[in-house]
């Protein structure tokens, strides 16, 4: 019987041994079919220190350690484009992190340039998983700071992303939530900006598919079953276009684009629109060879001219991206057309390179460059990381604000603005003439009082469009208002509007302490921590800091009741409970009567050392009020919902696409749980239904009979507005659960008339 073990053991080593190097082969393969140098050798030598390293390891998947590291290196190689260099870093990123070898054995073995993109990795990846505050939003500041040396660590930090995306089945749902909205918040966005588009929309894909898995596969099996007549159309739309380009003598492919899923949902949310009402959902891609690699942005433009003489193009959604391309380095020319059958469909005409750009980003432009081989060392990112650096001038910026303005860089598209002497200056959509101030010098912003654009006098407020000429107007007298900040869109302007503010915020609070100081000194009394807690949580006030700030501004006024508070007395309010502000999602089992829950704060589940995150936990009729509902998303029960362990150790609920969890996930994805419901319709919820129509008379009648008499649910309050002859309402019901209001939604989908019917926040 052991010698039976001992060979299947054997047996399995073999397996895996073979699967290790098949894995190995296919990436030597990938990089010898390259045209980077061959530097085999010193890529065979990382693998072989790998594999030593985590020799013995395995991954929650249970497959042997070396696996990630390999794969890792395969998404450098095959889907971005890197050379030896990061391949070899990528082989070697979790050595320094997982095991006893240091950064200096790394240097000592293969040289100071693989060591500090390897020292790189390691630093962004110490303690993401850890208890402090804003982890996540502090190591991505980490990632920039440390880009600034080598943008290789952030692209090998992306395909590390990417391969854990892809096998995050084997982790438990609360940290697939964490991993996913951090993918969601911070890699994708981060991809998008440096061109890897292939990338970005599969990790926008795979945070869908976990974080949502029901409209995942809702909408997978809405396109495989809308597949049939969607070739249909991409045939007959491009036959024409074919027999156009083949007399032309153009070597080309036609490729049909459809859109991904998660892009599908984000679309349906945003426009509050169903999977059928859907119609871009197919976009094709004519792919050339140029004869004439200097005249390929002439080459694009005859395409386009050629397809325009068979289909009428939409004079509103041409778009140029040749002559100046975006700041990522995409470069095409979008023109949509109206089919034969009449659907309007979107073609994207870009020659082979800057294809190559579109999906793998800058590191494509190195293929082109002259000569056999090419090196990756030649970097063309530079212009990118001086926005980062920009950023990173201010001392302490708080964490969550930093990557706010981040995302504001990375999501904004591009506008092209002059200067007075005619130079370009790229800068993101919706921006204002102080954010162009900010741009050109940090001082001119902060003195800035208005702007000339295209020769007229503009208030600084005033944003820029595409092909204006800007010439900042500044005065000494001027200095940083605080109603700046609601009008500047770009991090540069944002992080030093905040910087002044911040000075002056922190002279305030410290005017606010010493009135304090002054206050309790009269009642004998000695500033402390426990009489700051209490006085915070009876001004509902979440900071010392923001206490300070507010006595000094006097927006809070110490009284006798600060007093009462501090020494316990406190006040009951009619009810007999302590005043303490929760917001209760339920009504209780008789929807005609509300009841009072209990909703003092010893009433809550408390998380403690022994409490197992890993497991989901079931929400029931039993226990719902032991959780906070907060009012950002109206949670109800059958909702995608996720848990957040609060800072008293209390457990709030959210939906999973709630604008606040999702910088829950990016900042504090420790503490995110899985929640599951497990309610059986005995409690009724709010649930708010937005309806508009074209009026028409008895309108509100039928809705109204619909609701009550066919579906027996009752309306708790009813808004309605006539306007122009649309009619809009907001009606509030009471629900059990989401299977209720997706019948409701149905069955007003009946009613003649109804444009638009969806459930709000």
């Amino acid at each position: 019987m052991d010698m039976d073990k001992q060979n299947t053991g054997l047996d399995r080593e073999a397996a895996e041994e073979k699967m290790v190097n098949d894995a190995f082969q296919k990436l030597l393969d990938s990089y010898l079919a390259s045209r980077h140098r061959k530097k085999v050798d010193i890529i065979t030598k990382a693998f072989n220190f790998a594999k030593q390293a985590h020799k013995g390891i395995r991954r929650l998947s249970g497959e042997p350690y070396i696996m990630h590291p390999i794969e890792v290196a395969q998404i450098a190689c095959s889907e971005i484009g890197l050379g030896s260099t990061s391949i070899c870093s990528a082989l070697l990123h979790d050595v320094v992190e997982d095991t006893d070898y240091t950064v200096e054995d790394i240097e000592n073995i293969f040289g100071a340039k693989i060591a500090q993109i390897v020292d790189g990795l390691t630093k962004i990846s110490g303690g993401i998983f850890g208890e402090q505050a804003s982890a996540q939003a502090e190591n991505f500041k980490k990632l920039l700071l440390t880009m600034s040396d080598d943008i290789r660590v952030i692209l090998i930090k992306i395909c590390d992303r990417l391969h854990n995306m892809r096998t995050l089945d084997s982790q438990p749902a609360n940290k697939q939530y964490k991993i996913a909205g951090e993918t969601q918040y911070i890699y994708a966005p981060l991809a998008n900006r440096l061109g890897l588009n292939k990338v970005k929309t599969e990790l926008e894909n795979l945070s869908f598919k976990f974080e949502h898995p029901e409209e995942y596969a809702g909408i997978e099996k809405k396109l495989v079953m809308s597949q049939v007549s969607r070739d249909k159309l991409f045939d007959l739309f491009t036959a024409p276009i074919r027999e156009s380009l083949d007399k032309m003598g153009v070597k080309y492919e036609i490729k049909a684009r459809v859109k991904s899923p998660y892009s599908i949902w984000n679309k349906m949310q945003n426009k509050h629109v169903v999977f059928e009402e859907i119609y871009d959902l197919l976009a094709v891609r004519i792919i050339f060879e140029p004869k004439n690699r200097a005249e390929e942005i002439n080459e694009c433009f005859d395409i386009y001219v050629a397809i325009s003489k068979i289909y009428k193009s939409h004079p509103d959604r041409f778009r140029d991206w040749l002559s100046h391309p975006k700041a990522n380095g995409y470069q095409a020319l979008h023109v949509t057309l109206m089919s034969k059958q009449g659907q309007w469909i979107e073609v994207q005409i870009r020659s082979n390179r800057m294809n190559e750009i579109a999906e793998q980003g800058f590191a494509a432009h190195w293929k082109y460059k002259e000569g056999e081989e090419y090196s990756e060392d030649e970097n063309e990112l530079n212009d990118w990381l001086r926005t980062i650096k920009e950023i990173l001038d201010d001392p302490q910026p708080d964490a969550m604000d930093f990557l706010d303005a981040i995302k504001l860089n990375l999501f904004s598209s591009e506008i092209f603005v002059f200067t007075p002497k005619g130079e370009i200056k790229t800068m993101p959509a919706g921006c204002t003439a102080l954010d162009f101030a900010f741009q050109i010098h940090t001082f001119i912003g902060s003195h800035c009082i208005g702007a000339k654009v295209n020769h007229k006098l503009v208030p600084i407020s005033h944003k820029l469009q595409s092909g204006d000429q800007v010439e900042i107007l500044t005065s000494n007298s001027q200095h940083v208002d605080p109603s700046w900040i609601s009008f500047v869109s770009t991090a540069k302007a944002k992080a030093k509007i905040q910087a002044t503010l911040r000075k002056e915020h922190r002279e305030m609070q410290k005017q606010g302490e010493q009135i304090l100081i002054d206050f309790l000194s009269k009642s004998e009394m000695e500033l402390t921590s426990s009489i700051l807690d209490k006085l915070c949580e009876f001004h509902d006030v979440k900071k010392h800091e923001n206490l300070f700030y507010a006595l000094g501004k006097k927006t809070i006024v110490l009284s006798e009741k600060d007093l009462d508070e501090i020494s316990g007395k406190k006040k009951k309010d009619k009810d007999g409970m302590f005043k303490w502000k929760r917001y209760v999602p339920f009504i209780g089992k008789d929807k005609g009567k509300s009841i009072k829950p209990t909703v003092g704060e010893e009433a809550l589940f408390t998380v403690d050392g022994n409490f197992n995150r890993k497991k989901p936990i079931y929400v029931t009729e039993d226990n719902i009020s032991q959780f906070i509902f907060r009012s950002c998303c109206h949670l109800i029960p059958g909702d995608d919902a996720l848990g957040f362990i609060d800072g008293k150790n209390h457990i709030e609920l959210h939906k999973r696409n709630c604008p606040i969890a999702n910088r829950l996930k990016a900042s504090y994805g420790n503490r995110i749980l899985d929640i599951k419901w497990d309610m059986h319709k005995q409690m009724f919820f709010d649930a708010k239904i937005y309806v508009r129509a074209i009026d028409r008379v008895g309108m509100l009648n039928e809705v109204t009979q619909v609701i009550s008499s066919q579906l027996n649910v009752d309306i708790h309050t009813v808004v309605i507005n006539c306007d122009d002859g649309i009619f809009e309402g907001k009606i509030i019901l009471r629900v059990h659960d989401r299977d209720d209001v997706k019948t409701i939604i149905d069955g007003l989908k009946k009613v003649k008339g109804l444009q638009e019917i969806r459930q709000v926040m």
